[in-house]
């Protein structure tokens, strides 16, 4: 008989299957109610640092929206803030965007990113943007995907950005990081010149503490600040709840006052109306009770991104971005998501030569495991 872990003795999609049911919880007493009907949420709003911009504690991350009609729907219900990017639903994430916000462009706020590493990249991305979205300006262009701040300090990207804002295309200037992020979040905060306006970066309630802080600096130097990753890779609850854990990360990350808002992926209209309607409410201890089941369900999967694990693997695997694809793939069930985000890992094929894996996990990891899936979903 195979293993279970062996490519060959099963299916990608049994496979798959199999880890997604692995996931499921059952919660339990008071919180086992179901869902009312929502009707759209009254907005709240936060100011983002410095750059002024009154924008929605709930934003919408369109990494997962392949129709423009939900988009819209969510921009109905009171959400004014929208992060895309020309890389989501294959290519076409911009497009859908933009199909979404026609006559209606002055209501919202865009913000896309560049994978730029050049001044000459980081314009050609900014004039393919602007074509995607046809729009001829966005709030807040992020240089994406950050894992030092190297990258932002570079005077060659500084100086594209700099023409993009005086020909009146970018107006804010941001960095995004899903790894390593308080030492990115901490060099956005110390540079002189102040140049950034905006840091997007992962944050739940299962981050390092080191993360808040370094969020609660940026916030006091004026630096706006967006939380993604929120709902903690997304994994499925074996029934509807009324209070759901994907409401309670988002409430737990809401109550910390310097995160202007928290941006989340949103398939349906159903999942608009479930997540919007945590804007303005408190975390409660019955929150705190249902994010305790969850934590408990999804520790032997979730990564927390943090990045130390790469430093023990003498390969130079991003582990971390591979783990994060496969966050996509079994969390928000978006494979061709977590396809992309595999693709972006360096080294990943390295694993392959591995007799045994050296690299470890401080949170208790299998990542020998989680490799060997990764290369079955995604070769």
């Amino acid at each position: 008989m195979k293993k279970p872990d062996d490519p060959s003795g099963m299916s990608r999609r049994a496979f798959l299957k199999a880890g997604v049911a692995a996931l499921s919880f059952s919660l339990a007493g008071a919180d086992r109610l179901l869902y009312a009907e929502a009707a759209p949420a009254t907005p709240v709003y936060r100011t983002l640092g410095r750059t002024g911009l009154r924008i929605t504690t709930v934003g919408y991350g369109t990494d997962l929206a392949s129709e423009s009609e939900v988009i819209r729907a969510g921009v109905d219900m009171g959400i004014n803030y929208l992060d895309t990017a020309r890389t989501y639903i294959h290519g076409r994430g911009e497009e859908i965007v933009s199909r979404a916000i026609q006559g209606i462009r002055d209501k919202v706020y865009i913000a896309t990113k560049t994978h730029g590493t050049t001044k000459d990249a980081v314009l050609r991305d900014a004039e393919a943007s602007l074509k995607s979205l046809r729009t001829d300006r966005v709030d807040v262009l992020f240089l994406h995907g950050l894992t030092d701040p190297e990258r932002a300090l570079d005077p060659y990207i500084r100086e594209a950005l700099a023409k993009l804002k005086e020909q009146g295309k970018v107006r804010f200037f941001g960095v995004s990081t899903h790894t390593n992020q308080a030492e990115v979040v901490d060099g956005i905060v110390n540079d002189p010149e102040r140049f950034f306006d905006v840091v997007f970066v992962a944050y739940n309630f299962k981050s390092d503490p080191s993360v808040k802080q370094a969020i609660a600096r940026a916030a006091k130097a004026g630096i706006g600040v967006l939380a993604m990753k929120t709902m903690t890779g997304g994994y499925r609850i074996g029934e509807r709840v009324s209070i759901g854990p994907h409401q309670a990360a988002l409430k737990w990350v809401l109550q910390d006052a310097n995160v202007a808002a928290a941006v989340a992926g949103m398939k349906t209209v159903e999942e608009i109306r479930e997540l919007t309607q945590v804007m303005g409410t408190k975390f409660t201890s019955a929150d705190e009770r249902v994010l305790g089941r969850y934590s408990r369900a999804i520790d032997p999967y979730y990564c927390r991104l943090c990045g130390r694990c790469e430093k023990t693997c003498p390969k130079g695997v991003e582990i971390s971005v591979v783990n994060r694809a496969l966050m996509y793939a079994e969390g928000y069930r978006d494979h061709a998501l977590a396809q992309a985000t595999f693709q972006q890992a360096s080294a990943a094929s390295g694993c392959v030569d591995c007799e045994e894996c050296a690299a470890r996990c401080i949170n208790g990891l299998n990542i020998a495991e989680k490799m060997r899936r990764a290369r079955l979903l995604f070769a």
